[in-house]
């Protein structure tokens, strides 16, 4: 609503508002992802990246640009190969944290967001609450509208939460991270094979 004073407009945005993310630095690749580095309302920092379907990197524009979305702060997990758990984990992101990674990379780089992976900082399925209600945001009509197929989970292994997953109407992906051919090699590289072979 237009009719109503600035200064009340303000007071209804600071406390009723989800504070916009702010962008600390966005850096591109050869290969044209782009990767972009969000300061939360706490000070706390996650990345998200965007990825261009494969046209792109032949100098013709992308068909297709998929997100990494992040689902926390930091990671419990300590996978070899990852460097958000170097740190340990800090807090879990609420939906509208997420959801605001699609918003804000669409607005800094001018691109429509196709497909959406959970795939950033952090184990999506040890914040499976806030995922979940996050892709029904994103699904949504009334939201992003983007088609559950091209929503994808992924996932270190956490058994418990995939069962669970398998009890979900909407029709999203799971990708299981293997990054071993067997089990010794998975658990070297990530530790909760252990617990989860």
């Amino acid at each position: 609503m237009t009719d109503l004073p600035n200064e009340f407009r303000a007071e209804l945005a600071a406390e009723f508002g989800t504070p916009k993310m702010e962008v600390v630095r966005v850096l591109g690749s050869k290969d044209t992802t782009q990767k972009f580095l969000f300061r939360l309302r706490d000070q706390n920092l996650i990345e998200s990246v965007l990825i261009p379907a494969s046209p792109a990197l032949y100098g013709q524009p992308s068909d297709r640009r998929t997100i990494c979305v992040s689902s926390q702060v930091g990671c419990a997990y300590g996978c070899k190969f990852c460097a958000s758990g170097l740190e340990g984990w800090t807090r879990n992101l609420d939906a509208a944290e997420m959801v605001q990674q699609l918003i804000a990379v669409e607005e800094e780089s001018g691109e429509k967001i196709d497909n959406v992976v959970f795939m950033g900082m952090g184990e999506p399925l040890a914040n499976l609450k806030n995922v979940l209600r996050a892709i029904r945001i994103i699904n949504a009509p009334w939201g992003l509208g983007i088609g559950a197929r091209h929503i994808t989970v992924s996932t270190s292994g956490l058994a418990p939460q995939i069962r669970e997953l398998a009890n979900e109407s909407t029709q999203f992906r799971l990708a299981l991270s293997l990054h071993g051919a067997t089990d010794e090699v998975r658990s070297q590289i990530m530790p909760v094979n252990r617990r989860y072979p």
